[in-house]
């Protein structure tokens, strides 16, 4: 059940033709969801498993300095997974704990985005992890802002985006780390209050193959949609503030419990909190609305909350 291997850009891309894109053309009509789905087609083109990895993310920073080196193009939406990690680091190098049963791993996207758009791509995994997590039976599956997946507040999911710039032509990118507990139980004492796995949650342990294509799948669909409405912007002038409301923050607002929390803020907020305050709302491009005990207003593009 914990073995990826069967996991190749043609397995992905037949899941996403029988499951995930009829569901979706239901939604958006066929003319809509084909551009869509064009757009987000070269997600998992490659893809890359290691049986273990210190981190995906330095793995992916030595995949594009190696293809420069040896005057090769890097493919952008590659994937790097192993189905271990023994250094796993989340935000501020916190450890993170990745044994075998999980689905960790790094996706790699040349950063071609407009600054606007460019703001929301942090959104989309929390929703597609919590998208998969609902169509296994975990209706209760939320997102913390920015990207934490939660159940019943204890955390499942966990994402992080970090930029790159690439030693010899100097391209960038987006590194996007995934790290979700799928069928790992076993926790760490100091984790055990505060994480939990799709197979504890369920009762069962799942295929884990499958759950990543979906995941996967999901991650597709939304990425194509943020070049898609970004390519739509463009086509009606592109001048100016990105005023409209955003599918993409639409539907991490419908999934999202964080607005009306009273919150803990910080950049690391957990040793180091700055101030609490309610959260109100998310601006067009995915900035937290924060208003403080005195009246004033925050808006926080980055960092973290805990409830």
């Amino acid at each position: 059940m914990d073995n990826l291997s069967q996991l190749i850009p043609a397995v992905l891309n037949d899941h996403v033709s029988a499951v995930e894109f009829p569901a979706r053309l239901q939604a958006h009509g066929e003319q809509k969801a084909e551009a869509i789905a064009r757009y987000g087609a070269f997600i998992g083109s490659e893809i890359r498993i290691y049986p273990s990895l210190g981190r995906a993310m330095d793995q992916a920073r030595a995949h594009i300095a190696g293809c420069e080196q040896n005057g090769r193009s890097v493919a952008s939406g590659s994937l790097i997974l192993a189905s271990r990690l023994d250094s796993s680091k989340g935000r501020f190098q916190r450890s993170w704990h990745a044994p075998l049963g999980g689905l960790w791993g790094c996706l790699l996207l040349a950063d071609t985005f407009l600054p606007t758009f460019r703001n929301i791509l942090p959104l989309i995994p929390g929703i597609a992890c919590c998208e998969a997590l609902r169509q296994e039976g975990v209706p209760d599956a939320t997102i913390r802002w920015v990207n934490d997946v939660l159940v019943n507040r204890k955390k499942q999911a966990g994402f992080l985006v970090e930029g790159f710039v690439s030693p010899i032509h100097h391209e960038q990118y987006h590194l996007l780390g995934f790290g979700l507990n799928v069928n790992n139980e076993a926790f760490p004492v100091e984790l055990q209050e505060d994480a939990t796995s799709l197979s504890t949650i369920l009762g069962e342990s799942v295929n884990l193959c499958s759950f990543a294509m979906s995941f996967f799948a999901k991650i597709r669909w939304y990425i194509g949609l943020l070049f898609y409405e970004e390519a739509q912007w463009l086509e009606r002038g592109g001048h100016g503030e990105y005023t409209d409301n955003h599918p993409i923050l639409t539907r991490w607002l419908e999934l999202s419990d964080t607005i009306g929390q009273r919150v803990s803020f910080g950049y690391d907020v957990v040793q180091n909190p700055q101030y609490e305050a309610l959260v109100t709302g998310v601006t067009n491009d995915g900035g937290l609305i924060l208003e403080h005990d005195d009246g004033g207003v925050s808006i926080e593009h980055s960092g973290e909350v805990r409830y």
